[in-house]
């Protein structure tokens, strides 16, 4: 099949190309230039495991293709694939100006039967303003051309895109006709040959579940989170209630770490905008408003144990931090909980030594480098620093050397803001030991 993907971004990137690894000829359209100049050549602007390979596999035989003239495929392709941002508005509500964009280019070329795809995260309704901006634009063309309008949300994980949309749990499609759910069918039937596990709805229901499951999964991180100040407060161990609740098959493990909080490019922003969707139509979200801050506060309640530690001074100290990204396997770095440790501490007189397998190029265009140091071996931000503050669960930091942190370390102190390490372990080892929600013996 040939399919249109417009927008490069991170979503519009792993779609296109598992699309095109399936077999089908894609095209990748984007407004930026140079990225779609460094696309031709297989330079991926996002790190994802597995997918520039696999965009350079697909590159070479021939089936992927970039470019900037959206033109080029909308007569040529069976669907044709909104995958643009939708970034926060200054209310939290979701700015659907890229989408209708791309939907304006649609309707200004298209003559004949197409599949328009949403893939980009909005609120309930935008199909509704898709299908209305490109009649508009065929109307001022004289012609009639028909076309469906397609929910189809992502469900990708940074760091497993490439298996979660190639070994999909689910895919959901909201349709309103026979004719592009037959075609929807057929395009993701390649992914299921175990099984069939494609679920049609609806549109409004499509759209609306996208935000529904980010809120889900942002809500039991931010119940553990506030459960783990229960647990301080009373001496309980947040890890130990995580897998008494956790073995409950009602319940589930998945999402019950306490720790920073969430952040990234979904989490945060999906949250707000339900909460500005409910306001728009005169309803309360009290559960998601209580959700969004608490997970603000978590990391601030971090701060406040590092300076406590430090008799409410932190002037000219020195803090190694292990991790800058707002979750492993990503250079991600958006409403990462780095971002307000490290401004904070930085506002109040600390030096800074940090250190992120992948996310230091990153970190770099947003920190800047005002009593900071970017420093290429984890081991090396130790040196003469005044505590170690682990930011991020990378593999790597999960089993490091402790004689060695201990001897690099001016002072033995680590500030665990991801529970990685087991504090009788810490206290054996000499260490002060600080972390989230944990009976500190």
């Amino acid at each position: 099949m040939k399919i249109m993907i417009i927008g490069c971004g991170y979503v519009g990137l792993v779609t296109g190309t598992c699309f095109s690894e399936m077999g089908n000829d894609v095209l990748c359209v984007d407004i930026d230039e140079k990225k779609i100049k460094n696309l031709k050549k297989g330079l991926v602007p996002i790190y994802e495991p597995g997918l520039g390979e696999m965009i350079e596999r697909n590159l070479s035989e021939g089936r992927l293709n970039f470019t900037t003239d959206i033109n080029k495929g909308i007569n040529e392709s069976k669907f044709i694939f909104i995958a643009v941002g939708t970034p926060q508005d200054e209310n939290g509500s979701a700015d659907l100006q890229y989408v209708l964009n791309a939907a304006r280019d649609i309707g200004k070329k298209i003559e004949r039967y197409t599949v328009i795809v949403n893939k980009s995260t909005v609120p309930v309704s935008t199909y509704k303003k898709v299908r209305e901006v490109i009649n508009e634009e065929i109307n001022k063309r004289g012609l009639q051309v028909d076309f469906d309008i397609v929910s189809n949300p992502e469900f990708l994980k940074e760091g497993s895109a490439i298996d979660d949309f190639m070994k999909p749990d689910r895919v959901i499609i909201g349709t309103d006709s026979e004719k592009s759910t037959a075609l929807m069918k057929d395009l993701y039937s390649p992914f299921f040959r175990k099984g069939d596990r494609i679920i049609f709805m609806d549109i409004p229901s499509s759209e609306l579940t996208k935000y529904a499951s980010n809120a889900m999964l942002a809500s039991r991180i931010t119940f553990m989170n506030e459960l783990s100040l229960l647990c301080e407060k009373v001496g309980a161990d947040i890890e130990n209630v995580r897998k008494g609740i956790g073995s409950d098959v009602r319940i589930g493990n998945a999402f019950l770490f306490a720790g920073l909080g969430y952040g990234g490019s979904c989490f945060p922003k999906d949250v707000k905008a339900l909460i500005q969707t409910s306001n728009d139509l005169n309803l309360e979200a009290k559960i998601l408003l209580a959700v969004d801050t608490v997970n603000k506060e978590q990391r601030f309640r971090f701060i406040d144990k590092v300076v406590k530690y430090f008799d409410n001074y932190i002037k000219g100290k020195t803090f190694a931090v292990w991790g800058l990204s707002f979750k492993p396997q990503t250079d991600d770095m958006r409403e990462a909980p780095s971002i307000d440790i490290i401004n904070k501490l930085r506002d109040m007189g600390a030096h800074i030594q940090a250190h992120d397998p992948v996310a230091m190029g990153t970190a770099k265009a947003i920190l800047g480098s005002k009593n900071i140091n970017y420093v290429s071996n984890s081991y090396d931000t130790l040196k003469n620093a005044d505590a170690l503050l682990l930011l991020t669960e990378w593999h790597q930091f999960r089993k490091p050397d402790f004689d060695k942190i201990k001897s690099l370390l001016k002072n033995p102190v680590i500030f665990d803001g991801r529970n990685q390490y087991d504090p009788s372990v810490m206290k054996e080892k000499g260490f002060v030991y600080h972390c989230i929600g944990r009976n500190i013996l």
